[in-house]
């Protein structure tokens, strides 16, 4: 997600996951919020190529899980909640996929892919997102791919259940794979509406 903002005056101080929620469905200001430990904060909207990154993406990712894995869907903007600090703590990514069905529930569950389009001015929010996304057991893959340059960095939880000390970095004409969706796609393609080549 794009740069986050601090809460301006309104709910004091620390809250829980059970409060957050029900102060967020009373918020009419129109804003997308996230509780980090225990803070509200605001998300700023992202630039027109980080929109058109995560449209594209949930296109092709949508469009994939309807032929091969009918039973999982892919999310935009969804709550999760990460497995440390489990009460203080509604992380939103820009997309998600699980294959758990829905219940009407406001947060989802068991993601196996969490997807983050990185902005410049976010950069730290989003890798300290990215840590929050490794304590979950359901989440096999994470993809940080960047709203600047034709980039992205893959993390893929090995079979021991360990996450790599680095990242996959993927450039230019290279291939993603999504193994745990079972997708393979051209980086490029994730950038066909944007003015990035």
């Amino acid at each position: 997600m794009s740069a986050a903002l601090k809460l301006p005056p309104g709910p004091p101080g620390h809250m829980t996951v059970t409060e957050f929620l029900a102060w967020d469905s009373g918020d009419r200001s129109g804003r997308l919020w996230q509780l980090q430990d225990g803070i509200a904060e605001a998300m700023a909207p992202g630039s027109r190529n980080h929109g058109a990154i995560q449209s594209e993406l949930a296109r092709i990712i949508g469009n994939h899980l309807l032929a091969a894995r009918p039973g999982c869907s892919v999310l935009t903007t969804p709550g999760i909640v990460p497995r440390i600090r489990s009460a203080d703590n509604v992380r939103i990514p820009d997309l998600v996929v699980t294959c758990v069905p829905s219940r009407g529930e406001r947060l989802v569950e068991a993601p196996v892919l969490v997807i983050e389009v990185l902005s410049p001015s976010n950069a730290d929010e989003t890798w300290a997102n990215v840590w929050s996304y490794t304590t979950m057991p359901s989440v096999e893959e994470i993809l940080v791919i960047s709203s600047t340059s034709a980039t992205a960095d893959l993390l893929r939880r090995g079979a021991d259940g360990a996450w790599p000390e680095a990242a996959m970095r993927i450039g230019g004409s290279d291939m993603m794979h999504l193994s745990s969706i079972g997708l393979e796609l051209p980086l490029q393609a994730a950038y066909r509406t944007t003015d990035i080549t």
